[in-house]
């Protein structure tokens, strides 16, 4: 990431405030937070590769699960809406966007043909009850006669 960008994301990046969290133990102890530039690559690799959050590099990113938990964050927070919308109006400055000629498709309800087409479900395929006798016409029986328990032949 260019050093263009992160200065025009950086005011967008949410302040974590001490007084937002409980600590179990006295305030400031553990482990330093991660530097925001650092999250916000982690999640753009995340974003660019496709790789779980766990198959983040360690050795470049650190803990994969502190990435993911700041990323939550910053998703309640409203911060890659924000980045989105800014991403939208530099556009809108730099080309400009005809909003007059932007749709939208998509449809919400089931595909009216969809059934014949597709046919029976597979998972349905051999139910007990349902299940035909067999090519000999006498359904499976063991050879032993059944005993009681306890009985001795």
């Amino acid at each position: 990431m260019t050093d263009e960008f992160w200065q025009r994301v950086e005011p967008l990046v949410p302040v974590r405030s001490a007084a937002d969290r409980i600590y179990l133990r006295k305030p400031g102890a553990g482990r330093p937070a991660k530097p925001a530039r650092l999250v916000f690559e982690a999640i753009v690799y995340v974003l660019r590769t496709g790789c779980q959050w766990k198959a983040l590099p360690k050795e470049r990113f650190g803990s994969a699960s502190a990435i993911h938990k700041r990323f939550l964050e910053w998703e309640a927070a409203g911060f890659f809406e924000a980045v989105w919308k800014a991403g939208l109006a530099e556009y809108d400055q730099m080309q400009g966007i005809s909003w007059r000629w932007q749709s939208v498709d998509g449809a919400m309800m089931k595909a009216p043909l969809a059934q014949e087409s597709a046919g029976p479900n597979p998972t349905d395929r051999g139910k007990k009850g349902q299940q035909e006798t067999p090519a000999g016409g006498r359904p499976w029986r063991p050879v032993v006669a059944r005993r009681e328990r306890g009985e001795r032949s």
